[in-house]
């Protein structure tokens, strides 16, 4: 689904010059022209995203050495296409041909621990785990969590304005992000926000860089808010025989005022596919499973709060975890349901709507009557409480017809979700993927000021072209 062609003859000379002037102020090791390496570097894990040809992959260590790549792109009109892990399901990570491929994996330092001012610095290269553990050692929390988290870097997630498993309560990357550093399209390097816990002065460009996917800048240095340890949290199981059951679940328990730390959904399919992978001997005769967690001083109490609300709505079993590795346990399950989807068709398509709560229910109902429609196998896992649903579409990419199937049903599902009053990406971001999408969901206007900051950002059009609008 991505294509990737050999560079032409009277390619090589305009490469060979731009790795030539790259090399002027760059060591040997950072810059990456074999083609059987760049093509490595050519796409993150989206399905259904073209991907171009890398010219060079360069891989720098300072904030100095991305200046003299956006300087050296700046002379040379050369597309800059910044990547971290490379873990995304938008395509906003795909090379364009000719471009040079900035990965900051490199530049992974934690820069500074403040308990005192509740912040961290880190360079964009950091693995999300990496951070919350260190952070950890002291007391301290960095919620955002994607289910990707272990191999998943913090540019990335605000690269993408990604969220997790914990939003419900604690909300999403952008929450965090406190202040940035940005080398801009001509090199230049602006700061942007604060370390302080408030500040207000001039527009916000921080939130701007969140969740633009490198096409306004690339951050460089991030500071970011913490908040103390919560205690561990106490995860529960409920088995429905509806989904819209468990949707109503859902919404009793953000009604009542409970404030879960976590509240997930995973409907037949998926909880089929998490054993069939896994084995792990979850209620195959459920129609929905809810996982809620609570991290409060009493979480038992919590939990047999929020049980009786399940019973109440239909759960035909409660089951609360009594310790910490049992709640783990059924945490793995929904941390699993990605990949056994994956293992059931070899491909898939994972969408990422979010709807008001109220209209959860309707969504899951509806992406039953697409997966019908299209004879396809769908199966939805769900950040709940938030509303932010992931219909994943299972099919085999060797199959035309079935692809061209699986990628309607897609575009469906994004249409459903809009017109139940949400948005067609919750935490994925646009990318390739979902730029028609955007253009529907926030109208003429919107695109033109969209496109009037990206004109004052990159003017010459170089810093990841072709993403978002």
């Amino acid at each position: 689904m991505s294509r990737i062609e050999a560079p032409r003859s009277e390619d090589a000379v305009v490469t060979q010059d731009l790795t030539d002037r790259l090399l002027a102020g760059l060591p040997a090791e950072a810059v990456l022209t074999d083609p059987d390496v760049t093509t490595s570097y050519a796409h993150d894990m989206a399905s259904f995203c073209p991907a171009g040809a890398p010219a060079v992959v360069v891989l720098p260590r300072t904030v100095e050495q991305v200046q003299h790549v956006m300087r050296t792109a700046t002379e040379l009109r050369a597309p800059v296409v910044p990547q971290g892990a490379r873990s995304g399901l938008s395509g906003a990570a795909n090379a364009t041909d000719g471009c040079i491929v900035l990965s900051l994996t490199r530049m992974d330092r934690i820069l500074e621990i403040s308990p005192v001012d509740r912040i961290a610095v880190v360079e964009p290269g950091v693995i999300n785990a990496t951070l919350s553990r260190a952070v950890g050692e002291l007391g301290l929390y960095y919620p955002p969590d994607p289910s990707s988290w272990e191999m998943c870097t913090i540019g990335g997630n605000i690269g993408t304005g990604s969220g997790g498993l914990c939003c419900v309560k604690y909300g999403v990357t952008a929450e965090y992000v406190l202040g940035l550093d940005v080398v801009l399209a001509d090199g230049r390097l602006m700061s942007t926000g604060r370390r302080t816990a408030k500040g207000v002065a001039g527009y916000d460009l921080t939130r701007l860089f969140v969740g633009s996917e490198g096409s306004l800048g690339i951050v460089v240095r991030a500071v970011l808010a913490l908040r103390p340890k919560p205690p561990q949290q106490l995860v529960l199981a409920a088995e429905f025989p509806s989904a819209a059951a468990a949707c109503g679940a859902v919404c009793r328990i953000m009604e009542g005022g409970h404030v879960p730390s976590l509240l997930e959904l995973m409907d037949r399919t998926t909880v089929k596919a998490v054993n069939d992978l896994a084995h792990m001997g979850l209620p195959e005769t459920t129609e929905a499973l809810l996982l809620a967690a609570f991290d409060t001083p009493h979480p038992a109490a919590d939990l047999a709060a929020v049980g009786a609300l399940c019973e109440a709505m239909g759960a035909t079993q409660v089951v609360p975890a009594e310790d910490a590795a049992e709640s783990e346990l059924l945490l793995q399950a929904r941390r699993l349901s990605l990949t056994a989807l994956e293992a059931v068709k070899g491909t898939t398509m994972i969408d990422d709507v979010c709807v008001p709560r109220s209209q959860l229910g309707a969504m899951l109902e509806g992406v039953e009557r697409i997966a019908a429609k299209y004879d396809l196998t769908i199966g939805v896992c769900a950040h709940a409480g938030d509303g932010n649903t992931h219909p994943t579409v299972c099919f085999d990419a060797q199959d035309a017809d079935e692809s061209r199937r699986a990628r309607e049903s897609f575009d469906e599902i994004m249409a459903l979700g809009l017109e139940l009053g949400g948005t067609i990406t919750g935490e994925h971001g646009v990318g390739v993927l979902k730029k028609e999408w955007l253009a529907r969901e926030i109208g003429p206007v919107g695109i033109e000021m969209q496109r009037a900051v990206k004109q004052a950002f990159d003017p010459l059009g170089i810093l990841n072209p072709g993403k978002v609008l």
